[in-house]
Parts: structure tokens; sequence; C-alpha cells
């Protein structure tokens, strides 16, 4: 078994879902993974990773003003506003979400159903580069 690791960005251009499946599986193959385990973890506290339908694109439009009507910004109790009105919003929709994947790896790709995709989703207004760390366990 070999571990592989690296660091990928995503730049958001502000709130929603960024497609971000294709940039893992190009490590996996560059790194000749027929299988194993990929783990993805999201250092950040206001954006988070999800697997979701990648064919239609309304349903990344639904789950994003899913997300709007959740936890919407300008609540009269939100206290915590240091970086703006998203603050607190921002933080509520990445606890509600993931900060972590695992995903198993066959015949040199993520395991994923049909129409999923793996997404970064971006709770803030502005653009962000977030860092998200790939490490893939090789089996063979």
């Amino acid at each position: 078994m070999n571990w592989y690791k690296d660091t990928l960005t995503v730049v958001s251009r502000g709130k929603g879902l960024y497609a971000f499946t294709r940039m893992v599986e190009e490590r996996i193959r560059q790194w000749d993974i027929v299988e194993g385990m990929c783990f993805l973890y999201i250092p950040h506290t206001s954006a988070s990773l999800v697997i979701s339908e990648s064919y239609d694109p309304t349903a990344k439009a639904d789950l994003e003003t899913f997300m709007e009507h959740l936890a919407p910004e300008g609540q009269a109790w939100y206290e915590h506003r240091l970086e703006g009105a998203d603050d607190s919003p921002s933080h509520l929709r990445a606890m509600l979400t993931q900060t972590s994947l695992t995903i198993p790896i066959d015949d040199r790709r993520l395991s994923l159903g049909t129409w999923q995709g793996v997404y970064l989703f971006e709770h803030r207004r502005a653009g962000q580069h977030r860092q998200i760390f790939l490490r893939c366990l090789k089996i063979s």
C-alpha cells in the first residue's frame, strides 16, 4: 500500500457549489491508483464539501436555494458578525454539511454513483481561494 497526498485549490466566485471531481480524478490517474480510498478534507469554517447530483443544473440551484432558506443572512439574533453579515450564516451552513469525505477508488476512478459529483460548497458572498487536502491510499 502507498499513501499519496496533495492540496487542491478551488477558486470560488461567491456562494454556491463548485464541482471539483475532475481535479481529484486527475490526481488518481497521475498516481496510477487502480484501487484504494480517497480522503478529502477542507480546513475552513465557512465552506464545506458535499457529494451531490452533477447532471441537472436545477438540482444544484435547488440545493443553493435550500441553504439560503435554511440559514439566511440578516437574522436579528446573529451575534457573530466580525467578518460581515455572512459570517454567522456561513458557519451555520458549514456545520450542517461536511468538512470531510471518504470515497472508494475502483478502476482508477472515484466510485461515485452515475449522477454524483464532488463539490466545494462556498458559504461566503465574496470569492475565496479554498484549500482541500487530498489523501489517497493505493491498494493496487
